[in-house]
């Protein structure tokens, strides 16, 4: 028994120097205090960098609705885009260095986009098509 005792003491006298060294619980009160403060803080500086960010990539001059209708390449670094503005609708020739305008229309004038059939098959489709090939093959 007083192996046991023996083996235990360091244990016992380290439980009862932690007990007295303890914080009160006003000193670990005022720590959350002091640690939900913190953390106000630093949700308030998100949301001002937040608001911050938002105000200055807002949109510089005259609210101007602007559409691209379209584009397609006519070479490696040419563009011909389709630009509706203020019911006109532009066509524009785009290269590199510069924006040229070839046409203007009104936006009236542009003949109504028809849909186009698919091309190929979609994947159902294909699927569909392959599983019959394969149930009249075998």
């Amino acid at each position: 028994m007083s192996r046991v005792c023996a083996l235990l003491l360091p244990f016992l006298s380290a439980a009862a120097h932690a007990q007295s060294t303890t914080p009160a619980t006003s000193e670990l009160g005022s720590g959350f205090g002091q640690m939900l403060f913190g953390l106000a803080v630093v949700i308030a500086i998100l949301f001002a960098t937040l608001w911050a960010i938002k105000r200055l990539t807002a949109p510089r001059g005259g609210s101007v609705p602007l559409k691209v209708l379209g584009a397609t390449a006519v070479g490696p670094r040419e563009r011909i885009v389709l630009v509706e503005l203020a019911g006109k609708v532009l066509v524009l020739g785009v290269t590199q260095s510069s924006v040229q305008t070839l046409h203007v229309l009104d936006a009236g004038e542009l003949p109504a986009a028809t849909p186009q059939p698919p091309t190929g098959l979609d994947f159902s489709a294909w699927l569909k098509q392959s599983v019959e090939r394969r149930k009249h093959g075998s």
